[in-house]
């Protein structure tokens, strides 16, 4: 038997094809692009996400009898607002996370409603990307494609209804659109009520493992049924065996992100971390800054002119780790956790006539480090000890970047031993889905290994002690002066 998990990324789709061990059989995946209608905006075409999930499975289906394939799970890019009319046709391009443009429906939703209202209802306080905020902008600003909202949906079960039919989604994506009540796994109708609209818009729930219906016979898939899926951390949390309590996964992806699972609910007192449901069926809570390795990308290809990453960092001496003179602000998309702030823009510090393009590398990749810190610091606020955790993402693929990261967070860093993302763990909820497993927990930990561990240094853990004290000064700073238009 087979299982396929699909990955609907932001810059493109990976399916994987997987047999009953957790051995990836075959891949396949399709790009489409961004379209950035103004500065700060980032939108889709849910058709481009349709036209390159369906090319590659038929790739990745070629020459195989698809009666072998028995579950198929969906994770994809969270919080993207997809609204479809009485005809299930979309209105108008997917509003992405990673788009800017609510800032005053942001700041009615956090500081008018008020962010004690936000955490009681959702137990989580308004962000950009978020997909309330989305909503009202619509509501806003585009008030003849409000009207004609009959569903709401968000980019991966757009997906799943066009191999289904339905109009599902799980907790865990569901949790991010400001809609959730978190505690109690059921839209909040306070939230509803602020937004404008129905509870019949938005999709049915339903745990990540649970199975939401039969794949379309058109698709030729007789045997395979669908099942909720995940937002992409969760999936990729579950794909790397971070499930049960006090597991924490880092990704170094075009986002960066922390993410601690927990078997009880919780709230952090200052809402600066994301309180969301697991795909395990428990919680986790989850830091997420908008630019991480994307940083690194932007530099390498957009000011050096250079595609090889590692012939960059190849260039950087490691004595010179912790005693960098260069301090660099990772926030070339505003930034989500802990500080909340569209405005906030990527910055480098420190630079002098003896600065080379290694000093500013080096000084991307401690930036990075040190903003996921600030995340750890707020879970630590909170009590939460995390000694050791498994990385993953495109930026874990460095070791340099993994010594720096273990070293600026001072604990130890697991590799896995296969690394996909978010659809291994799609692959492992479409086996929960069908019954090879009793339990996600149960799958996890079976299919997940770890192949390596980093480990921190006294002596240079206490220089990247001293720089972060010296990089938590810098935003503080500069703060009003990027609110200045």
């Amino acid at each position: 038997m087979y299982y396929l998990g699909i990955d609907l990324g932001t810059s493109g789709v990976k399916l994987l094809l997987s047999d009953e061990k957790g051995s990836i059989i075959k891949t396949a995946s399709r790009d489409y692009p961004l379209i950035f209608p103004r500065e700060g905006w980032s939108e889709q075409n849910p058709s481009d996400w349709v036209r390159g999930t369906l090319s590659a499975l038929n790739e990745i289906t070629r020459g195989l009898d698809r009666s072998l394939i028995k579950g198929i799970g969906v994770a994809g890019q969270m919080h993207g607002l997809v609204i479809l009319d009485e005809n299930d046709e979309v209105i108008r391009p997917a509003i992405l996370w990673n788009d800017g443009r609510t800032e005053k429906e942001v700041e009615y939703l956090n500081f008018t409603v008020g962010k004690e209202k936000l955490s009681e209802y959702t137990a989580n306080i308004a962000f950009a990307g978020f997909t309330a905020p989305k909503i009202l902008w619509v509501k806003n600003n585009e008030p003849e494609s409000f009207k004609k909202i009959r569903k709401i949906m968000l980019p991966k079960d757009y997906i799943n209804y066009i191999l289904t039919g339905v109009h599902a989604c799980d907790y865990s994506d569901a949790s991010g659109m400001l809609l959730l009540d978190v505690k109690n796994k059921c839209w909040s109708e306070e939230m509803l009520g602020i937004c404008g609209i129905t509870k019949d818009v938005l999709p049915s729930l339903y745990e990540s493992y649970e199975v939401i219906g039969k794949v379309k016979e058109e698709f030729g898939l007789p045997e395979a049924v669908v099942v909720a899926g995940a937002g992409d951390n969760a999936a990729a949390a579950v794909g790397t065996g971070t499930v049960g309590n006090g597991k924490c996964n880092i990704s170094l992806g075009t986002s960066g992100t922390v993410f601690i699972s927990s078997d009880s609910f919780s709230v952090d007192p200052m809402n600066a971390l994301h309180s969301f449901c697991h795909a395990d069926g428990n919680y986790h809570l989850m830091g997420c800054m908008l630019s991480a390795a994307s940083c690194n990308k932007w530099l390498a290809e957009e000011i050096l002119k250079e595609k090889d990453f590692a012939l960059l960092q190849k260039e950087i001496n490691e004595e010179k780790l912790g005693k960098n003179s260069v301090y660099f602000l990772p926030y070339l998309m505003g930034e989500r956790s802990p500080i909340n702030d569209t405005d906030a823009r990527g910055v480098f510090l420190g630079m002098t006539l003896d600065t080379g393009r290694e000093d500013m590398v080096l000084s991307v990749l401690e930036g990075v480090s040190f903003a996921i810190r600030d995340s750890f610091e707020v879970a630590k606020s909170s009590g939460i000890g995390i000694t050791e955790s498994f990385l993953v993402g495109g930026g874990a693929k460095s070791p340099l970047w993994r010594k720096i990261l273990a070293n600026v967070l001072g604990i130890r860093l697991h590799i896995l031993k296969t690394e996909q993302g978010p659809g291994f763990g799609a692959v492992i909820l479409a086996m929960v889905g069908t019954g090879l497993y009793k339990s996600v927990n149960e799958a996890a930990l079976k299919l997940c290994t770890v192949a390596d561990t980093v480990y921190p240094e006294e002596g240079l853990t206490a220089l990247y002690e001293e720089r972060y004290s010296k990089y938590r000064k810098i935003y503080p700073v500069l703060k009003n002066i990027f609110k200045e238009k």
